[in-house]
């Protein structure tokens, strides 16, 4: 199955946190392997874990958060993606 972008990157802090199976693991990463926007994001994504880790101590969110905290992510992309294709229509 491909991914398109939009669900790599919303998906990228599952796979920093080691939260995703390895069937999921290896297609986010198949994908990366192919699209350098993704990759990039990624090592970006992995830049800005790892400074939160040392300035946070590691904390663990507690996991209703989480669980909020990824549902907005998800509608926030979602919301963005249908816009951007609402104004690439119109512009046509």
């Amino acid at each position: 199955m491909d991914l398109d972008c939009t669900a790599v990157l919303t998906d990228i802090w599952l796979m920093l946190d080691g939260e995703c199976n390895d069937e999921t693991r290896a297609r986010l990463q198949h994908h990366m392997d192919h699209c350098s926007p993704c990759i990039e994001a990624y090592g970006i994504e992995e830049k800005i874990k790892g400074l939160l880790s040392r300035k946070c101590g590691g904390d663990r969110a507690p996991d209703a958060l989480r669980e909020r905290l990824t549902f907005e992510i998800r509608r926030t992309v979602t919301t963005t993606q249908v816009e951007s294709s609402k104004v690439d229509t119109a512009d046509s």
